[in-house]
């Protein structure tokens, strides 16, 4: 029985640092912010928008393409799409400071270009600034600058970039 006694307080210890650890990890894990579910960029506010469970996460002033009024008709055009797509992979390899390549272009912009006889374009992503180049910070907003991508600062692109799942819902509006 003696020998029993003797175990009982690192027993109690061990039990303790565990419920420890377990209690650490749920704090950690509170403090993160929540993944968004769905992107929405107005191009006429210069606006992108996360969101989660239909709550507003964070806004972010943007840049868009330097022809950015109406949808995108035709690779080359300097339009941002209008529509809604998906956010269909991380590109952490982009010519820009971290990018999100949007699912441009869908069925129906392949069906439309196809019809005019032209290519759609494709490569549509949002980024922060072109390699090299981030000390300009957000200058880039004094004027649409891309070829049709969505342009943020690079500390914002960080953020967006690990809030937002492959998948994620991107809505682009005029």
């Amino acid at each position: 029985m003696r020998r029993y006694l003797l175990f009982t307080p690192a027993l109690l210890l061990i039990a303790a640092a565990t419920a420890f650890i377990c209690q650490q990890r749920q704090k950690q894990a509170g403090n993160r912010p929540p993944k968004a579910d769905k992107i929405l960029v107005e191009k006429g506010a210069r606006r992108l928008t996360l969101f989660s469970a239909g709550r507003k996460l964070k806004e972010y002033r943007i840049a868009l393409g330097f022809s950015p009024m109406g949808p995108k008709e035709h690779e080359g055009d300097g339009r941002t799409p209008e529509g809604i797509y998906t956010i269909d992979f991380h590109k952490p390899d982009s010519a820009f400071h971290r990018a999100l390549h949007v699912s441009y272009p869908s069925a129906e912009d392949n069906a439309r270009a196809a019809e005019a006889g032209v290519s759609p374009g494709g490569d549509i992503m949002i980024h922060g600034w072109p390699n090299g180049l981030d000390a300009l910070g957000a200058a880039y907003r004094l004027r649409d600058w891309t070829a049709g991508c969505i342009a943020v600062t690079d500390p914002e692109i960080d953020e967006i970039y690990s809030s937002v799942n492959d998948g994620t819902a991107i809505e682009i509006r005029p």
